[in-house]
Formats: structure tokens, sequence, C-alpha cells
């Protein structure tokens, strides 16, 4: 079954991890959140997915800066500070002996609620917090086979209906717009912002090349990714023109080169959207130039 960028091979090790609920550490099969959890009622929530290399979580500060963000625009009350979560993150890695090849999934639900019912003020206890690391690591083919795209009717909306900025549990828009790829034989969706511009991808950001320029959304209908933050910033620094702009399908077809980025497989290549073969229809040479920048970044960081 295709999964796009997120495809792996199942590692055994996983079956016997230790997750994180609440500062509290259960093997896999007894992790369990109840039922009157916000996150189970009513996907009301953010997560973030954190990438683990040598021994440490990439640019952690970024992500939890988004997280909590993101819990300040719900008007959700962490109670607990940035450095108790990183803490316990790494707790997490180092009860499972876990330093590389690890993708850790962190997510916070504003906690249980007194009734199954929308409203905060019936929230009972605590926000959730729960941490769930996992030896998982993108298909080498991943970065070179170059992924099949299809364009949905479902758009990235208006941050008066729903905030594309929030990464919240709420995903909805992003799954309906999978399925429909998916039943495309596409590997991953393209979504338009309510303008009919390209807005970015149902769990990555998009990119194009063209003529050695990388273009990518202004970022108004999308999620601040990122590792789309990062390969803008490897461009500026590299001497490769980036540009962040309105453009439609008609510039993405006749791109040289296009990719998707994110915090599972990085930068990957992106070879056909919508039947139409993009360059080669595999990997570029400024996909593979940008792949081994962040790579180096990564390492640095790391």
């Amino acid at each position: 079954m295709m999964k796009g960028t997120h495809d792996y091979h199942d590692d055994p090790r996983n079956h016997s991890i230790l997750i994180d609920i609440n500062g509290r550490l259960f093997p896999r099969n007894e992790a369990k959140v109840s039922v009157f959890d916000s996150g189970f009622v009513l996907g009301d929530g953010v997560w973030e997915g954190l990438r683990v290399h040598h021994g440490k979580i990439a640019f952690l500060e970024q992500h939890l800066d988004r997280l909590y963000e993101g819990a300040k625009a719900i008007d959700m009350d962490m109670m607990v500070g940035k450095k108790q979560l990183s803490e316990r993150l790494y707790h997490t890695l180092a009860a499972n002996d876990m330093e590389d090849g690890v993708h850790i999934r962190l997510m916070v639900t504003r906690g249980l609620k007194a009734t199954p019912y929308q409203d905060p003020r019936v929230t009972i206890s605590p926000p959730t917090i729960v941490i769930i690391p996992e030896y998982k690591t993108a298909l080498p083919d991943t970065l070179t086979r170059g992924m099949k795209l299809f364009t949905v009717h479902v758009r990235r909306g208006y941050p008066d209906v729903q905030d594309p900025k929030l990464n919240s549990h709420s995903k909805l828009n992003c799954i309906t717009a999978c399925i429909q790829a998916s039943k495309a034989g596409a590997d991953e969706a393209l979504m338009l912002d309510p303008h009919g511009f390209v807005a970015t991808c149902n769990s990555t950001h998009f990119f194009i090349v063209r003529k050695g320029e990388v273009w990518t959304s202004t970022g108004d209908y999308c999620l601040g990714g990122i590792t789309r933050g990062n390969i803008i910033r490897l461009c500026q620094q590299n001497k490769i023109p980036v540009f962040e702009k309105n453009f439609s399908l008609t510039d993405v077809y006749g791109a040289d080169e296009s990719f998707v980025t994110g915090t599972f497989a990085g930068v990957a290549p992106v070879g056909a959207i919508d039947g139409r073969q993009i360059g080669s229809g595999g990997r570029g040479p400024i996909v593979e130039r940008l792949q081994k920048l962040y790579l180096e970044m990564i390492d640095a960081e790391s």
C-alpha cells in the first residue's frame, strides 16, 4: 500500500517500545487514553513529529515553539514548560535505549472531559501528553524514485474557517485529500488554496524548480513547516534563488524538478503530477544538492 514519503519497513523492536503518557512509561500494548479524552472525542489538541539523529532530536527548539504557539492559539494551558517537556522526551528515548533512526510523535490534547461535549469548560484534567518513539526511517528509494502526486478538490481553507497554521489533531481535510489521491493511484495529494494557487500537500510541503529557481507557496495556506523553513534558509545561504509566491498548476506541469519536504523523509523528489512527468521523472540536480545540504544541516544540528 502506498504511503508516500511516510512509507517504511516495520521494525520488530517497535513491538516492545515504552510509551510516555503524562510522565509515566507504559509498554506499547498497555499504553491507553480514556474515551473521554479531548483528542479522542473531538480531535482537540496539537502535535509534532520529531526526528532523532545521532542521539539528538533535530530542531527541537523550533518544534516546541510551534507546539506551544499552537496550544496558546487554542487557549490550552500546557501546564508543562518547554524544558520539562524536552527532558521527558529525552527520558523516553533513554528508557528505550534509542539513539538513531527514530521518529517521535508528540501529541498533546486538552485532557479529560466530564462528558463528551466540545466546550473546553467541561475539561476536568490537565492536558494529556503522549510521546510515542518508534524505530522508523524513510525507505531509501523515497529519496530517489520520484513520488506521484494528484491534485485534489479538497482545498486548504481560510484561517477564519480552520487556520492551516495550526498543527491540530483535527486533520480530516488532509485525510479526505489523502483518500482522494490514493484512489487516483497517487502517493500524496497536492492541495490548492481558495484562489486556485498551489498551497501544499496533505502531509508535506511542496516545491518546484524552474530554470534554476526554487518556488514554494506564499505559506499563507499551509502549516509553518520546520523542514520547509530550513530548506528555504539553505537555498538563501547557498545562493540558490528561492521564492515564496503564488503559482498555478500550469507552472507546476512545466517545472524542471519538483520535491516535497517533511520531518520524516527530509527532501523527497516528485516525478509525476496529475499524470504529467516532471523533468526526468526522478531526482534532479537541484533536489540532489538540497538533500545533501539538508543532511549536512542535520549533522551540524546533532
